[in-house]
């Protein structure tokens, strides 16, 4: 077990939840959706990639199954924001999250959270767990409940 204190808050969180069994410790990198899928031995859209999106009107991370990307215009369409939309920067995201790129995950967070439909497609997902060495696996319903996000379609994704 890690001593990490992101991988603890989310341990902790999902705990809470009656989930905290769902952590994976593991020894390598696994800092983007393509390694990640390699080590888990799963495909590429079953890693639950976690970004953070900022503009003059907020913040908020969407959650987005791994093959796919994240359409700004049906982002600002979603949250009916106006204007520039862009990705956080590391520190940005490490200060609005409390996490480093590469283990941001969506639990214990303040920011609104967004699903993707495209996280569907899989009875499993694997969001990150507080670091770049740390995967969590959930139902898509049960990333749903310990996350309190909110369903939407912001990807590239044509088909649910």
């Amino acid at each position: 077990m890690t001593s990490d204190p992101g991988v603890e808050r989310v341990r902790d969180h999902l705990a809470r939840h009656g989930l905290g069994d769902r952590v994976r410790d593991l020894p390598q990198d696994i800092s983007t959706a393509p390694r990640a899928a390699a080590v888990l031995g799963v495909e590429v859209g079953q890693i639950a990639k976690t970004l953070c999106f900022v503009s003059g009107q907020g913040a908020v991370l969407v959650v987005a199954a791994g093959d796919v990307r994240v359409s700004q215009g049906k982002l600002k369409a979603e949250l009916g924001w106006t204007g520039k939309v862009r990705l956080a920067g590391p520190e940005e995201t490490l200060h609005l999250t409390g996490f480093r790129p590469g283990g941001v995950c969506p639990f214990a967070v303040t920011l609104p959270v967004l699903l993707d439909h495209s996280l569907t497609r899989y009875p499993v997902v694997y969001p990150a767990g507080g670091s770049a060495r740390a995967a969590v696996s959930l139902t898509p319903e049960e990333l749903a409940r310990v996350t309190g996000g909110r369903p939407c379609a912001v990807s590239d994704l044509t088909s649910t």
